[in-house]
């Protein structure tokens, strides 16, 4: 936090992913703190791709108020999480840990158009809370089993829902995209720094070159 700052102003990010914080940055937006929310992701039965990541958002978002406001002293600040859901149909696609998880989605993922959900949820000092979901359709190209094999080799899948990073390597499968490139990436900058500036966060006051 710079000098002279009010708490007030203070933006919280409940995410430890890199790709978020390096979108908010640059969008000259520099969190004061990163507070990943540790919540339960298993889906809901029946719960549609959209609903499911506007609910993660949510509950992380939640989830990191509540921690903030038993271990911070200056707990009055904006909490901003993001969740992203890679779907076909009404499949969710997991986030993959193992190779066999990232090969069948890439399997799947192949030659089709998916479609990514990204959800937005921003919790204001006030305690006000509102959201944004972004829907992305993706198209991959027909994936050659060398392809497959090289980019389970890479090990970019780790941890990436539907077994891919779009700002990767797996940028070259893309035939077609429409929609938001960086919601793909994790974190839509148009709905994001609207949110912001909607409940007051100063997210042009880096801008000026002086």
């Amino acid at each position: 936090m710079t000098a002279g700052t009010s708490p007030a102003l203070r933006l919280v990010l409940a995410s430890a992913s890199p790709r978020r914080l390096a979108l908010l940055e640059q969008a000259g937006v520099q969190p004061a703190a990163l507070l990943p929310a540790d919540i339960d992701e298993t889906p809901q039965k029946a719960e549609k791709p959209r609903d499911y990541a506007r609910r993660m958002a949510r509950e992380k978002a939640r989830e990191a108020e509540r921690l903030l406001r038993e271990t911070d002293a200056q707990a009055d600040s904006y909490v901003l999480a993001a969740d992203t859901v890679v779907s076909v149909g009404r499949r969710i696609l997991p986030k993959t840990e193992l190779v066999e998880e990232a090969d069948a989605c890439l399997r799947l993922l192949s030659g089709r158009t998916h479609r990514v959900y990204t959800s937005v949820c921003l919790i204001s000092p006030r305690g006000g809370e509102r959201d944004r979901i972004v829907e992305t359709r993706v198209r991959f190209k027909n994936l050659a089993r060398e392809d497959l094999a090289a980019y389970l080799a890479s090990g970019e899948w780790r941890g990436k829902a539907g077994g891919y990073a779009i700002q990767g390597l797996a940028g070259s499968f893309v035939v077609k995209l429409v929609g938001s490139y960086t919601a793909v990436v994790g974190l839509p900058l148009y709905e994001t720094v609207n949110l912001l500036a909607g409940e007051g966060y100063p997210v042009r006051a880096s801008w000026s070159a002086g």
